[in-house]
C-alpha cells in the first residue's frame, strides 16, 4: 500500500475510532456477509465529463463570457 495512503487510512480509522485491522475486519466480513464487494466498481464513465456536455460547458463559457447571456426568472422560463 502506498505509504500516503496508509498513512491517511490509518487517520481515517483512529478518526472513527478503530484502528486499521479493525477496519479491513469489516470490509471482509461485509464482502462475505453481502457476497459483493461493499461499492461499486465501474468503469462507466461520468455523464458531466462527456465530449458532448464538455463541448455544451465551453460554449455556454463562452457565451457568459461575451456578454451575450440573458437572464429569464422561473415564470418567463415557464412560458416558454
Amino acid at each position: 500500500m502506498d505509504t500516503e495512503v496508509k498513512k491517511q487510512f490509518d487517520d481515517f480509522c483512529a478518526n472513527v475510532g478503530m484502528n486499521t485491522s479493525t477496519a479491513f475486519n469489516l470490509f471482509a466480513r461485509a464482502v462475505l456477509r453481502e457476497k459483493r464487494l461493499p461499492f461499486d466498481i465501474t468503469t462507466a464513465s461520468d455523464p458531466l465529463r462527456s465530449k458532448s456536455n464538455q463541448a455544451s460547458l465551453r460554449e455556454v463559457i463562452a457565451t457568459l463570457s461575451a456578454g451575450k447571456n440573458v437572464m429569464h426568472n422561473s415564470a418567463e422560463a415557464d412560458d416558454k
